[in-house]
């Protein structure tokens, strides 16, 4: 049997920080403000924007098929040098009167499309390089994207003389910061044998992982409370935020070092193997391929029966049921953090970026906690269904949107935290409930075909919420509103779209039981091969 291999870890490490800087657009609400100001735009021509990064999900199944084709190296520079020609162009010619409305839509349409190209690559390497702990690299990986906007905002607050406003600065980091990254992280974009690879030491190295997200999280949120209540400026919570980010390279360092031990050892071994009789030799050999044959089959036992992919999966009413309960929910929470910014604007809430933070921060524990599920039900052999963990997600978070009818800042920031977190776990058990349902041979185009459910919902959503918020304006006399019940209908219509959509995706659960109702006969053949030995 070959040494583990750490190579994937570093591959891990490399999705974990593409994903921490792949969601420049989650910093919008920030300066969108501002962008209104400066380009004299309406509410509703400020919501198409917002949709613009959304639209360019259309055509996210372009990178599924790219990465059939091309190294997935190549795949993530495309998505990169999308969003530096979208961002880029924007920051350079923003203060132009020649940059007009649906120039702006198209640049950020293309960066939102550039988003997608790095996500897939994240996916395929997390689902390729890790076997049967698949869904807890995908939602490790995945839960680092919720502390995107905080690391833009950080960094913007870090540098404030990088452009001379605040939505250049935010344009300027957009553009550069993925790039940069991606040519940094190139080289551990591959997938690799993982015959190597022991249980144990992978369930050792991800609780080490979890230490340092959870280590992470919590210094993003302590950093989103603000500098007064924490004692540390901006620039000091950046720098330790950054430490952390860094900290994951430490495990395939220490699992390399480990690999090089282990061949050691190895040749120790076939050493003393050659010293003993050939039939001490022979129960030697057969423990060890008795080993390997049992992990081997357990990875297979996760493989779905069921491979669906292109215009098949349309076809599907369970794709259907999926597309619309997750529009309903994780892309209505997608929605709503958009709009922060004119919600905190109507409620006279002065630090947006402190409730953009606080959303990101807690969107990042929201996708961590998948991981944390998948974990232990590996550990202990029961398979948890992604669609069951889908609506027990949604019901809270049409709670939330209930609660924010009070005016109460309380009531604001507590929604925003369950909404974020609600929104960000939705967003990574969709990741597994994909392959789950669908098949793992075609993810990157039939995932990338489900959330093309967000522009559509994004659209209807944003432009019904911004169409009631300028009635609201207009009956004022204004062009902007101020008060709680600015939002208050749209609060409303997006609570009850989410209990419906909560309802889909317990339908979507009873018809999918077929996936939990495979377990019995995995555990008869681990028995069955248990007897033979």
């Amino acid at each position: 049997m070959s040494s583990p291999s750490s190579a994937h870890w570093v591959s891990l490490v490399g999705s974990i920080w593409l994903q921490t800087i792949n969601g420049p657009n989650a910093d919008f609400p920030v300066y969108s403000s501002q962008l209104k100001e400066l380009k004299g735009i309406s509410q509703v021509q400020l919501n198409f924007l917002a949709f613009a990064s959304d639209a360019g999900k259309l055509f996210g199944w372009f990178s599924g098929v790219a990465a059939l084709h091309v190294p997935l190296w190549l795949v993530a520079f495309v998505g990169a040098a999308f969003g530096l020609v979208g961002y880029g162009v924007q920051y350079l010619f923003l203060d132009s009167a020649g940059l007009r409305f649906w120039h702006l839509f198209l640049l950020t349409a293309l960066a939102g499309n550039g988003i997608c190209w790095i996500n897939t690559v994240c996916y395929l390497l997390c689902i390729g390089n890790f076997g049967s702990r698949s869904r807890v690299a995908v939602s490790l990986a995945t839960s680092y994207l919720g502390l995107s906007a905080k690391v833009y905002t950080s960094l913007a607050e870090t540098m404030p003389r990088l452009a001379d406003s605040k939505a250049k600065a935010y344009l300027l980091l957009n553009a550069v910061v993925p790039m940069i990254v991606t040519v940094a992280v190139a080289p551990t974009l591959r997938l690799f044998d993982l015959k190597g690879e022991s249980m144990s030491t992978t369930d050792t190295a991800l609780l080490v992982m979890f230490a340092i997200t959870l280590a992470t999280g919590a210094c993003a949120v302590v950093g989103s409370i603000g500098s007064t209540a924490s004692g540390l400026s901006s620039s000091e919570h950046m720098v330790s935020l950054s430490v952390l980010l860094a900290i994951p390279v430490v495990i395939p360092v220490a699992l390399r070092v480990r690999e090089s031990m282990n061949k050691i050892l190895e040749a120790k071994r076939e050493n003393r193997i050659h010293d003993l009789g050939s039939d001490d030799a022979v129960v030697v050999i057969e423990m060890t391929d008795a080993i390997t044959t049992k992990e081997e089959e357990t990875v297979a036992a996760e493989k779905p029966q069921e491979e669906v992919g292109g215009l098949q999966l349309l076809k599907k009413p369970d794709f259907w049921l999926y597309f619309f309960s997750y529009m309903f929910s994780g892309t209505l929470g997608l929605v709503f953090l958009n709009n922060l910014g004119q919600i905190a604007e109507s409620r006279g809430l002065e630090q947006t970026s402190t409730l953009v933070s606080l959303s990101s921060s807690f969107g990042f524990f929201g996708r961590l906690l998948p991981s944390f599920m998948d974990y232990y039900s590996a550990k202990s052999g029961h398979s948890i269904s992604r669609t069951a963990s889908m609506a027990s997600l949604m019901a809270p978070m049409a709670g939330a949107f209930f609660l924010l009818l009070n005016p109460g800042n309380f009531f604001l920031y507590a929604s925003t935290a369950i909404i974020g977190t609600c929104t960000g776990a939705i967003t990574s058990v969709a990741v597994s409930a994909t392959s789950e349902l669908f098949g793992s041979k075609n993810f990157g185009v039939n995932h990338n075909i489900l959330v093309s459910n967000i522009p559509v919902g994004s659209l209807c959503f944003g432009y019904f919420a911004a169409f009631l918020y300028q009635r609201e304006a207009a009956a004022r006399g204004g062009g902007t509103c101020s008060g709680a019940s600015c939002y208050r209908e749209t609060f409303t219509i997006w609570g009850a779209t989410c209990v419906v959509g909560t309802l889909l995706c317990v339908v979507l659960y009873v018809r999918s039981r077929s996936f939990a109702g495979r377990l019995p006969v995995r555990l008869a053949n681990l028995l069955g091969a248990r007897q033979k030995a």
